[in-house]
């Protein structure tokens, strides 16, 4: 199987999560800079990737795609039906990864008539430090090595599972959101600390290494999270007092309640 280095890799929007996956596929290897292209309808945003990666840019989707063997469409979901009318007959000959929000492959297909080989993707911003999250679903045309093309580009900013895409408004809800659950947590966990006296850059600190090494357990024990939490929680110590406020104000059933409102959303918005 080629490696993906070998893929010339087009992103047809230069936002964030687009900066971050370019920025993972340098660092780790995966491609080499003259093999990724990217571009946007704003110079400024093109003249960053250049100058950041070495990259080649532009503002001609037509021409990227037809440059390309992989197009990653990092639009916004809205922007999408034009980009897609613009290069869709380019598309037939290309594995195309969407990273567009609530965006079914079915609606992708339709679209851009000609398209075979689709991969629905929702990565995190966690990406960002290369620690995001990922899910895929594939599409039914793929071939094996697409989809372990579309398993290496994420895996360069983080972690990769598939999942059927009927699911895919249930990881938006859980991961594609989660992340601000996560700091919003930080910031109350630093805000009590801050109460209790701590210097407020002192209890940001505590709260978010905190988080990273509990998550991290939780990733290289395979233990559950109830037994981990068990193990910290001794009979008539701190920890049960504290986790006996979270159950009186209901910590648990607002967080899956978030995750299903943030699931609901995206249904909604993918209609």
């Amino acid at each position: 199987m080629p490696s993906p280095m070998a893929k010339k890799t087009a992103f047809i929007g230069g936002g964030q999560m687009a900066e971050a996956i370019i920025g993972g596929l340098i660092a780790g290897q995966v491609s080499r800079p003259d093999a990724l292209r990217a571009t946007d309808p704003v110079a400024a945003r093109c003249d960053r990737l250049k100058s950041r990666f070495g990259i080649l840019v532009g503002s001609d989707n037509r021409q990227a795609v037809a440059w390309a063997d992989v197009v990653i469409l990092a639009v916004k979901p809205q922007a999408l039906p034009d980009v897609l009318q613009e290069i869709g007959p380019e598309l037939s000959r290309v594995l195309v990864i969407s990273i567009a929000a609530g965006v079914t492959i079915r609606a992708i297909g339709e679209q851009a008539s000609g398209v075979r080989r689709i991969v629905r993707a929702m990565p995190n911003t966690p990406a960002l430090v290369r620690e995001g999250m990922t899910a895929l679903a594939f599409g039914s045309g793929l071939s094996e090595e697409d989809r372990e093309t579309a398993r290496a580009v994420f895996e360069a900013v983080g972690r990769v599972i598939s999942v059927e895409e009927r699911l895919m408004d249930a990881v938006t809800g859980l991961s594609g959101s989660g992340p601000a659950y996560v700091f919003q947590a930080i910031e109350a966990l630093a805000d009590g600390g801050v109460k209790m006296g701590l210097p407020r850059q002192t209890a940001e600190l505590l709260a978010a290494q905190t988080v990273l090494g509990a998550a991290k357990m939780v990733l290289e024990s395979g233990e559950h999270p109830a037994k981990l939490k068990d193990r910290v929680a001794s009979p008539g110590g701190t920890t049960i007092a504290g986790l006996h406020e979270l159950e009186q104000g209901g910590f648990r059933a607002t967080l899956m309640g978030a995750v299903e409102a943030a699931t609901k959303r995206s249904q909604e918005l993918g209609r």
